[in-house]
């Protein structure tokens, strides 16, 4: 590879963070509203799905910065190759 290609994983790097970042608001947004629920509807059906989705969120981040180091490896890889740090 070359520092072509390296360039191109730093952008598709930045741009699985701008994601990760984007997912972690959405999250947010869902455990706010989590917290917000009235007591009654505590352990409903809503709530429970509300849950699973903030869950599924947190295993999709945690996806996205394995992506992001698997990529920073990658990149640093090519670094070794082509003699550049």
């Amino acid at each position: 590879m070359n520092r072509y290609r390296r360039k191109d994983l730093r952008e598709i790097s930045a741009q699985v963070e701008d994601l990760r970042d984007a997912l972690e608001t959405i999250k947010g947004d869902e455990e706010e509203y989590l917290e917000n629920m009235p007591q009654n509807l505590q352990g409903s059906e809503r709530y429970e799905t509300a849950e699973e989705a903030v869950s599924n969120m947190e295993d999709a981040i945690s996806s996205l910065e394995d992506a992001i180091s698997s990529l920073e490896d990658a990149i640093s890889s090519i670094g070794e190759a082509i003699g550049e740090d």
